[in-house]
């Protein structure tokens, strides 16, 4: 290619970007006045159903070369930035910064949002039910290790509903102070973390003690004080803190993946806003009576009315000794038809049932 030719493509990328800057800037002044009209309504600036209709649209114009990913990308910061024009958007996670928990936040609401760091998973759901942050995101499984009963914990009692949910790929690294493994005495991180990282732990650290922490970003900081500590933290962690990585990619499994739920209020023009999308899900919370059948019969419903039931798990109540509630996802929204009259059904069936929210389909693929 000729330097004339490189010249000619860069003046057209030059115009193409002068007039995406241009229609940027008209765009976020449409997002500007449609904020006024939800501040005039009383409704939320931040609309996960309304945001997921936004993505699956533009996939659907996608036309390539690039990818839906890149895509999608670009506009949650575009769409982020926008919700930063209308209002704050508050969001508390489990920090510190650089945890799993912050780098879902960033990943679902990008770098508009005002992200405020939590110490424990109660604290997330405190600070939204005290109004102090709009919106709080917090771990709920893992692929590898299952659920996270502090989260499971919170939902049991909290008015806040489910209103998103991220799936965020687990990629586990061992940091330290120092550059040697021989000389660690001490491996600080989350108990799931510690969990998903057993096997390689066993192999090649079987001597260390397993200290646990409220979040692989505190387990990073604690090994700034302690030489003969090492962390299981993210990269962005050690880059952070200015620690060593050690290792990378240490969780057993290559697939390890963690599912988080965003919370919010949902008020009456909440309701009205979390309309159907085509692609939901729905989480609620029951119990049965202690007899033999009943929660199959609880359950019949759904297999009726083809409804797929994609999560159940059992929890113990905490006022009755083996004795069970059961939290449960399945496939489509509580306003839809076929969801809901089973979930009609179920309130005959059960002797205490809790929606705890119909959302948006996560991309589980993220």
């Amino acid at each position: 290619m000729s330097k004339s030719s490189l010249q000619a493509l860069r003046t057209l990328v030059k115009e193409k970007d002068a007039a995406m800057v241009r229609l940027l800037n008209e765009r976020a002044s449409l997002a500007v006045e449609i904020g006024r009209l939800k501040r005039l309504e009383g409704w939320e600036i931040y609309d996960p159903a309304r945001e997921s209709h936004v993505y699956r649209c533009l996939e659907e114009m996608n036309e390539g070369p690039l990818p839906d990913e890149s895509l999608r990308a670009i506009y949650r910061e575009i769409l982020s930035a926008s919700r930063a024009l209308q209002a704050p958007v508050t969001v508390a996670f489990l920090g510190p910064e650089t945890s799993f928990s912050h780098q879902a936040a960033l990943r679902h609401f990008g770098q508009g949002a005002l992200l405020r760091p939590q110490a424990t998973i109660a604290a997330v759901f405190d600070a939204v039910e005290r109004g102090t942050a709009g919106w709080g995101i917090v771990p709920v499984e893992n692929s590898a290790e299952g659920s996270v009963k502090s989260t499971l914990d919170g939902l049991l009692a909290t008015p806040l509903t489910i209103r998103a949910e991220v799936y965020g790929r687990i990629r586990h690294c061992l940091v330290s102070g120092g550059e040697e493994t021989d000389r660690i005495e001490r491996v600080y991180s989350h108990p799931q973390a510690l969990a998903q990282c057993r096997g390689w732990l066993r192999r090649n650290l079987p001597r260390a003690v397993l200290v646990e922490t409220e979040s692989t970003a505190t387990a990073a900081r604690k090994v700034l004080e302690d030489p003969a500590g090492a962390a299981i933290a993210s990269r962005l962690a050690a880059d952070a803190g200015e620690l060593r990585l050690l290792a990378e990619g240490i969780e057993d499994s290559p697939l390890n993946t963690t599912r988080f739920l965003v919370l919010g209020t949902e008020g009456k023009a909440e309701k009205a806003a979390a309309v159907p999308t085509g692609r939901d899900k729905t989480s609620i919370l029951f119990g049965t009576a202690h007899r033999p059948g009943a929660l199959h019969e609880a359950l019949a419903p759904f297999a009726a009315e083809g409804v797929n039931l994609t999560r159940i798990e059992s929890y113990p109540a905490r006022d009755r000794m083996w004795e069970y509630l059961f939290f449960a996802d399945f496939a489509g929204h509580r306003e839809e038809a076929k969801p809901k009259k089973c979930l009609e059904e179920l309130a005959k069936r059960t002797a205490f049932l809790k929606i705890l929210g119909s959302y948006p389909r996560g991309d589980e693929q993220s």
